[in-house]
């Protein structure tokens, strides 16, 4: 293998900010480790009353630990922490919440039985002589309703009758009612249609213009130059500075957060030029993805990538009968076929990895063997009734050798496993009967170095021995690596494709939807 070493251009200083907008929140120096892992090290962020502050990065990049660390859900290990000038300590929930900092999270946390007003305000009631004092609950919700853009009729209807969007406003509503200094939207636009988003763009307007800070996270790099006053980019755990929104452009704020990198490419891979085996034409889920049009080789490695919210994950399960398509079709050597169950994608030759390899792909509990054999009863079994012991060991001492599983033996339970080896365990599974296709759901999520590397050999083998791999993936890294082609996922639809040695900041651009626009001067 060759090392290349791809440099991104010279960072940009940032600017000192404009405007006479008051210090809000501020952290300096702040760090955070897990055990061996420094989550985040030296950051310094700034926000200010009233502006829109959007906080980026890769995945793993920092943000996440940082956004915990203000809203009280972990504690720094070193750092300052100012709030309107004054250090403060955040040492839980309730201490972020006393200061007024409010999080709303991706997906609503609300009660779906319950009314708006009951949501809002869980926890909080307004009591008067020991009783909720109903009126005057629904009083101060109609002028949340109000200010976030809602029907003052909503106040009594239940979250279950809302749309997604709705919940969403809801759920600032109910931030905003402790009377909220900063707001930290988490990937707000993720599950929103285009409509939906100009509606939140609408309110997080609104609430920036009464002097609320505003942190917004988001994987979609276009959203900040329509919302955002600053941008703070985050790469490897340390922020690298903060910039006015008009001295950027999505390039630039994606050539920060790649940066200066190191990429050990595999050789190049011949692939078979030959009638694809899978083919997904015009391909739909509804709530999901739309337009999806993918088409993998025997022999062939494509991946789809997008980010959060794009609708690629639906995609791998739709193709193993997870989830309904509403239109298009699924071609398995030219032959239309319908995946309506992970039962007859197994009988279609279809196999799947699935991306929450705890819930999804195993019995912590059980042992190596057991995880192996679970769903090959009839090939295992003597008489189709009675696992055969004997066959099943010597299957799973197999695929232990093959996939180099680390173990004393194939006795040993999965849960006393690394997450690395208890992935290979998952994977082994799914080639006990040899796949025709075989989808990968982020594959190496969670696992260490080694153990991708180890990964990736095995998948890269596997289509060299005629298995056709679709990868779903969100690590833009493995993405490059181990493709043959790469279709990027943005807003449900397969938009761009790259061939091998696509750079990180144009397959990034395409899922940020900055695809053909000029860098700003």
């Amino acid at each position: 293998m060759s090392e290349t070493r791809t440099t991104g251009p010279a960072e940009p200083a940032p600017s000192q900010p404009t405007g006479a907008r008051a210090e809000r929140l501020s952290v300096t120096g702040v760090s955070k480790r897990y055990g061996a892992v420094r989550a985040i090290r030296n950051a310094d962020m700034t926000v200010r009353a009233g502006s829109v502050h959007a906080l980026v990065g890769e995945n793993g990049a920092g943000k996440s630990t940082l956004i915990k660390i203000l809203s009280g859900a972990a504690t720094a290990d070193t750092g300052r922490i100012t709030f309107e000038g004054r250090p403060v300590t955040i040492s839980s929930t309730a201490d972020a919440i006393a200061l007024g900092i409010a999080t709303v999270y991706q997906e609503p946390q609300l009660f779906p039985d319950l009314t708006v007003a009951e949501n809002v305000f869980t926890g909080r009631e307004i009591t008067r002589r020991g009783r909720v004092d109903w009126a005057a609950q629904n009083a101060r919700v109609v002028e949340l309703l109000e200010l976030i853009g809602l029907p003052a009729r909503y106040a009594t209807v239940p979250v279950s009758e809302l749309s997604i969007a709705e919940q969403q406003q809801v759920s600032i509503a109910k931030a905003l009612v402790g009377n909220a200094e900063v707001l930290i939207l988490d990937e707000p636009s993720a599950i929103l249609t285009d409509a939906e988003i100009e509606v939140l763009f609408g309110v997080v307007r609104r609430l920036a213009s009464t002097g609320v800070a505003i942190i917004y996270i988001s994987h979609r790099l276009d959203e900040l130059f329509v919302i955002a006053d600053e941008v703070t980019v985050m790469r490897d755990g340390e922020t690298l500075g903060t910039w006015p929104i008009e001295e950027l452009s999505v390039r630039r704020v994606v050539e920060l957060m790649v940066g200066g990198i190191l990429e050990d490419r595999p050789p190049e891979h011949t692939v078979p030029d030959v009638p694809p085996r899978l083919v997904l034409e015009g391909l739909a889920s509804e709530g999901a993805y739309s337009g999806v049009d993918v088409a993998v080789r025997p022999g062939e490695i494509v991946t789809l990538y997008g980010l959060i919210g794009s609708g690629a994950s639906e995609v791998a399960d739709t193709v193993y009968g997870m989830r309904r398509a509403t239109a298009g079709r699924v071609l398995l050597d030219g032959r239309p076929v319908a995946p309506h169950s992970p039962r007859a994608a197994k009988r279609l030759g279809i196999a799947l990895l699935p991306a929450n390899r705890k819930q999804q792909g195993l019995f912590g509990f059980q042992s190596i063997a057991f995880n192996i054999s679970a769903g090959h009863l009839p090939m295992l079994s003597r008489l189709g009734t009675w696992m055969d012991r004997r066959r099943e060991r010597q299957v799973a001492r197999d695929l232990i050798t093959r996939l180099s599983v680390k173990t004393p033996h194939e006795r040993q339970p999965v849960s006393a496993m690394s997450g690395g080896n208890a992935q290979k365990v998952v994977l082994a599974r799914q080639l006990v009967q040899r796949p025709k296709v075989l989808v990968l759901a982020e594959p190496t999520q969670g696992v260490d170095v080694g153990a991708k590397e180890e990964i990736h050999r095995i998948v890269r083998a596997l289509a060299d021995e005629g298995t056709a791999v679709l990868i779903v993936t969100s690590d833009l890294p493995e993405a490059i690596r181990i493709s043959d082609r790469l279709q990027v996922v943005r807003a449900g639809t397969t938009t761009v494709e790259f061939g091998p040695g696509a750079s990180q900041a144009d397959v990034l651009a395409a899922a940020a939807g900055a695809v053909g626009q000029e860098e700003a001067a």
